[in-house]
């Protein structure tokens, strides 16, 4: 299948570099095809199609995407853009301030041009059902040494589900924005690894931006992308939505650490529940903060021994 796809798409004779991938991807870099170009692989059919899908929409409304050059199943070959991510640029030690700038801009258009037709909700309960997967499915457990009791996930699903529903929307949501997921090319970025796309409140994205679980954003910064991004980034929506992603987030440091040896995430740990804890403050989180009054001490919140 894939031979028949480097052929077709005249990458027959390149030379592969495999490239680091994640739990759901493996890339590798084609020399010596007409052009520079990855071929990626997914575990699925289903799971390409919905980067194809999403791919298309993005370049029809001039959203700056790698082109997708051909496609087998669950194999394509992919457009290679950029000069490298805009986390590889930080880490480099870049001026944070512009490239947040524009990444808030870049998601401006994003959210103002019309989702694709397809997309999975990304609503109050399918956020509420990701975050009990890996809270209470993988930190609860770690930390009080038995899952919780039927009542503690009725108490939760409650409680970000009331938290949650004053800001239902209907947009489209990328679900992983930020700055490994940007790619630099020219003066501005490009956005990747859209394929679990949703549709939802799209400030969910503005929160994994300037709210980034894997690195620190100054206060300025934040500030500045959050003007950037334009009208719209209402606060207690912001702070509803943080709650959700950080609470799911800490849990997923958990379940990779435990389920798939990759401990070296909960490094990320205390800067996630800094977030969820600054976000329990908003009056928004009132439902939620509440939960984590009575079923989770402050001595408790946090990594796992």
């Amino acid at each position: 299948m894939v031979s028949a796809l480097l052929e077709r798409t005249g990458f027959a004779a390149a030379v592969r570099e495999e490239l680091p991938g994640d739990a759901s991807k493996r890339y590798a870099r084609l020399h010596g095809g007409p052009s520079p170009a990855l071929l990626m692989q997914t575990p699925t059919a289903a799971y390409m199609d919905a980067f194809c899908r999403v791919a298309g929409h993005l370049r029809a409304h001039a959203i700056p995407a790698p082109a997708v050059l051909g496609r087998e199943g669950a194999a394509a070959v992919v457009e290679e853009i950029g000069q490298g991510t805009m986390a590889a640029a930080l880490d480099a030690g870049a001026d944070p301030l512009p490239l947040y700038g524009e990444a808030a801009r870049l998601l401006a258009r994003l959210h103002a041009a019309p989702p694709p037709a397809g997309l999975p909700a990304w609503d109050t309960a399918a956020m509420e059902q990701a975050a009990a997967a890996t809270f209470l499915d993988w930190w609860w457990p770690a930390i009080y040494g038995a899952p919780p009791a039927d009542h503690v996930r009725a108490s939760f699903r409650a409680a970000v589900m009331e938290t949650l529903a004053p800001f239902a929307a209907q947009g489209f949501v990328h679900r992983d924005f930020f700055p490994a997921n940007l790619l630099r090319v020219g003066e501005g970025l490009a956005v990747i690894d859209f394929q679990d796309a949703a549709l939802g409140n799209g400030l969910y994205d503005l929160v994994s931006l300037v709210e980034d679980a894997r690195r620190d954003v100054p206060p300025a910064v934040r500030e500045a992308a959050v003007r950037a991004y334009g009208g719209g980034a209402d606060p207690a929506a912001m702070a509803a939505l943080a709650a959700q992603r950080h609470l799911r987030v800490a849990g997923l440091w958990v379940r990779l650490a435990r389920r798939d040896g990759k401990g070296h995430y909960l490094a990320h740990g205390p800067r996630v529940w800094a977030h969820l804890s600054r976000a329990l403050e908003h009056p928004a989180c009132a439902p939620l903060a509440a939960f984590m009054v009575r079923q989770v001490p402050p001595a408790l919140r946090g990594n796992p021994a």
